[in-house]
């Protein structure tokens, strides 16, 4: 039996599996089990509306009509957004949504496709 590896970030021996995470309860970081090193590194974690890990480049659908700041438009209800890009913040999507053009997103409000 392989042993539980240490927290990347607080180096605390007390991490346990999680799904398809480690997570360290002291520090409440998680990691994946491969050797993603983009999220060691940066250690951005962004979930869906349905608790699926995005990363850079993925495929999201809308989940709900999201109203444009700003502007009269909508985003509706199953949208597809290509290509996005994760940041730190609240809105913590960066994306281009045909029509409307640059926008962030929460992730709350999008599911993986």
């Amino acid at each position: 039996m392989n042993p539980m590896p240490k927290c990347p970030k607080c180096n605390s021996e007390y991490t346990y599996v999680d799904g398809t995470f480690f997570v360290c309860p002291e520090c409440a970081y998680e990691w994946s089990h491969g050797n993603d090193e983009k999220l060691v590194e940066t250690g951005l974690i962004v979930k869906d509306a349905h608790g699926n890990v995005l990363q850079d480049g993925d495929t999201v659908t809308v989940i709900k009509d999201l109203k444009v700041k700003g502007s009269s438009q909508v985003v509706k209800v199953g949208t597809k957004v290509k290509n996005i890009r994760l940041v730190e913040g609240d809105h913590n999507i960066d994306c281009r949504i045909e029509g409307i053009g640059s926008m962030k997103l929460k992730s709350e409000f999008v599911k993986k496709t």
